[in-house]
């Protein structure tokens, strides 16, 4: 029989005839591997540095917008509408798939926005933040659509086809403080 190398596991099986290698157990070497922690979670700042954003290099963060940001500091956050009376008739899945359409469009149509690189950043990649809310219906949803662009807020107001029907809306990333008074009268999506 051949000789077992302690660099590499081998199983005696594989060596031995099929009738006995039900008897001779796997001989594996173990191994203790130290991997390091992951890098530390950051929230995202709306001071980011455009240059650098565009440039491909993450955003310096001010102070204290770390993983250890203080509660209530202002993050990149983008905002999910969605119809209640969707999520009342049809399928769950269905209702996320357009909020995830809305979500999407947004980010892609404002993708070049300094806000939108930082928030997509590999840095930042794990530590997005989303608020998603409801609206009764359509008629809201196209008069939250309409007051967004009269306040100069980019976003996708998505529109199901071949229904033509409008479903949800999605923000592109913004800082909070910039888009949290368009939404202070809507329930977050239960």
């Amino acid at each position: 029989m051949e000789t077992l190398l302690a660099s590499s596991s081998v199983r005696l099986r594989a060596l031995l005839p099929r009738s006995c290698s039900r008897r001779v157990p796997t001989v594996r070497k173990r191994t203790l591997r130290h991997t390091p922690p992951p890098p530390p979670r950051r929230n995202m700042s709306a001071s980011a540095d455009a240059a650098a954003v565009t440039a491909g290099v993450p955003a310096p963060s001010p102070p204290g917008s770390g993983g250890d940001n203080p509660p209530g500091a202002d993050v990149v956050v983008q905002y999910v509408v969605l119809r209640r009376d969707l999520i009342d008739s049809w399928p769950l899945g269905s209702v996320v798939t357009q909020g995830c359409h809305a979500s999407v469009a947004a980010v892609w149509n404002y993708r070049h926005h300094p806000d939108v690189l930082a928030y997509c950043s590999d840095d930042n990649l794990d530590s997005m933040h989303k608020v998603t809310l409801e609206v009764k219906g359509e008629t809201q949803l196209r008069n939250l659509s309409d007051k967004l662009k009269t306040g100069g807020i980019d976003h996708k107001l998505w529109v199901e086809q071949p229904e033509d029907f409008p479903t949800c809306l999605a923000t592109r990333p913004y800082p909070k403080s910039q888009v949290a008074s368009f939404f202070k009268k809507l329930k977050l999506c239960k």
